[in-house]
């Protein structure tokens, strides 16, 4: 793989009750673990982080794929859940469940570019066969 670009990030203080920051300062925030896993809360938590970077990343590799299919998805959008819980090993796991809105796209054509998309997005390729991705498409009604 050619590398386009590279983000860095730098993790400080107690991890999840921490601090990040991206080497180009436009990420800057404090962490707390979620009050649902016994923390205080108040913070985002690396879970929303990737919630927030799967969402993105997925929304544009769905317009790629729209823009060649020549579908509209001017109203479109993609929300990410993330999920983390004990994956039986004695670690954690993750699970992940993509909710894509395509108002202007009949049913079966909006599955299709959401199959694609998840072909196209990198995130879909890095976790694949790793994590529990569901697909959950809104089409027209």
């Amino acid at each position: 793989m050619q590398t386009l670009y590279t983000a860095q990030a730098l993790a400080t203080g107690e991890g999840r009750d921490g601090h990040v920051t991206t080497s180009d300062g436009t990420l800057d925030l404090d962490l707390a673990v979620p009050k649902e896993m016994g923390g205080a809360g108040g913070a985002t938590n690396p879970e929303q982080l990737f919630a927030a970077g799967y969402a993105a990343c997925f929304h544009s590799a769905l317009r790629v794929v729209a823009r060649r299919a020549k579908a509209d998805v001017a109203d479109s959008t993609v929300e990410a859940r993330v999920g983390i819980g004990p994956n039986g090993s004695g670690g954690y796991g993750l699970a992940v469940t993509l909710v894509v809105s395509l108002p202007a796209v009949e049913p079966e054509a909006a599955r299709q570019l959401v199959d694609q998309a998840h072909q196209v997005c990198p995130y879909s390729n890095a976790t694949r066969g790793n994590i529990d991705v569901t697909l959950t498409v809104e089409g027209a009604r």
